[in-house]
């Protein structure tokens, strides 16, 4: 079998090969790390003489949410090392701020011989995959070393779902080499359970990005945004982020014809890949908008408050939030990413808003719009109606960012749920490995 998938990825390789070198020329993109990917190779570790637990997370958002889960469990098992690994280039940096002491890696291509080298090199007594990234290769690897393998925050909509099934007699490869899904809600766990997924083997914890998000408009790192960005009171500020084409584009629009409805308007645009930051930032100039990039300013205040602001910078969204009178969140507009964390905004108590394509928080964006915290909007023009009601109507954006900052406070503890199970399966063997 590891024969044949190395066949079958050489093969794709082959044959994407044109627009992966010319992407990777000009954008600089599937460069890094690509040797350590290709082949397995790591920095050099020492053999391990106590149990290690290799965490996972493809991107920046799943290494958000390992954040606490990698916290708790150091804290509640000294006697274990810790190894994170991460697939992209925005969360390999991310990882390496997270987590600064411990090892970071690149998770490696699933050809056989650079799972088996990572593996051989990391030799963990545990692995824990952050809501996916499951590769026969590597699941094939693992239960032959007998490593157990966890999916945490699991989710599976019902679209997945939908394709698994078709796909099932492939899918059960990936599925029978999980050692347990620990999913966020009943419906992704019942979703887990009719893919074929042996219902011993799924528990729910509720979701951990409840837990990972801030909530404190007054923390150091808000503050330091605030004065940054020169953000004063009476300001009415509109954040716009973890945007996707054409999302950017709907927003500028929507900011030119409310600005001269809204006074003390700013708008603040944070694009989700950064590969994009000069195709808006030159957008916004065509739109003939002033503009200041977050990156120019570095630790000098702003001065142009009439101007749209582009943060062109990386892990800075969290702070972002939490000037927000109004958040639109991104890639819920165009129907192909199915949106992106609500959660964080809703901790900050912003009105928030997003588009109809959420699947990928589909339990948290339907909770909060159905106990008035949140409100979803069809299409562009309802957008601007939305954000020129909110904006305008200053008890009614208090009411919704309250509503949800309340939600997302008592919906917390999936963390402590989840490394309960972890330690249900660990149990007596892997503790006395220490």
């Amino acid at each position: 079998m590891p024969y044949l998938l190395n066949l079958l990825y050489l093969s794709v390789l082959f044959l994407l090969s044109p627009w992966l070198g010319y992407k990777a020329l000009t954008t600089g993109k599937y460069r890094r790390g690509l040797w350590a990917k290709f082949t397995g190779t790591v920095s050099l570790f020492p053999p391990p003489v106590r149990p290690r637990a290799w965490f996972h997370g493809v991107s920046v958002g799943e290494i958000h949410l390992l954040r606490q889960v990698i916290a708790a469990f150091r804290q509640r098992h000294p006697d274990w090392d810790c190894v994170v690994s991460t697939t992209t280039d925005t969360g390999f940096d991310e990882a390496t701020k997270a987590f600064p002491d411990l090892p970071v890696i690149f998770y490696p291509f699933d050809f056989s011989w650079a799972v088996r080298r990572v593996l051989n090199a990391v030799r963990p007594s545990l692995i824990v995959l952050a809501e996916s990234e499951l590769w026969p290769n590597f699941l094939l690897a693992a239960e032959s070393r007998d490593v157990p393998v966890v999916v945490v925050n699991g989710r599976l909509s019902p679209r997945s779902a939908a394709r698994h099934r078709r796909l099932r007699w492939l899918t059960r490869l990936l599925w029978d080499r999980v050692t347990l899904i620990v999913a966020q809600n009943p419906e992704y766990a019942e979703n887990y359970r009719r893919i074929g997924v042996n219902p011993r083997r799924v528990l729910i914890s509720g979701s951990v990005k409840f837990d990972g998000v801030a909530a404190d408009r007054h923390s150091e790192r808000v503050e330091k945004m605030r004065q940054l960005l020169a953000v004063r009171p009476g300001d009415r500020v509109w954040v716009c982020g973890s945007t996707q084409t054409p999302e950017e584009e709907i927003a500028l629009d929507v900011f030119r014809k409310l600005r001269e409805e809204i006074s003390g308007l700013r708008l603040v645009l944070v694009p989700r890949q950064k590969d994009r930051f000069d195709e808006v930032a030159d957008m916004v100039r065509k739109k003939g908008l002033r503009l200041v990039r977050r990156s120019s300013l570095k630790d000098t205040p702003l001065s142009d408050r009439d101007a749209v602001i582009l943060v062109d910078t990386i892990g800075e969204l969290g702070a972002v939030w939490g000037l927000a009178d109004v958040a639109f969140v991104g890639g819920s507009l165009d129907g192909k990413r199915g949106g992106q964390n609500m959660l964080e905004p809703a901790a900050y108590g912003a009105a928030v808003v997003f588009g109809p394509h959420v699947w990928n928080f589909r339990d948290a964006a339907g909770r909060l719009v159905r106990e008035g915290g949140a409100v979803q909007v069809a299409d562009p023009a309802a957008l601007e109606g939305a954000v020129l009601e909110l904006l305008a109507d200053s008890r009614k954006r208090k009411t919704l960012g309250t509503t949800a900052r309340r939600l997302v406070l008592a919906q917390q503890g999936a963390t402590q749920r989840t490394l309960e199970a972890l330690d249900f399966l660990i149990g007596p063997r892997l503790r006395r490995a220490g």
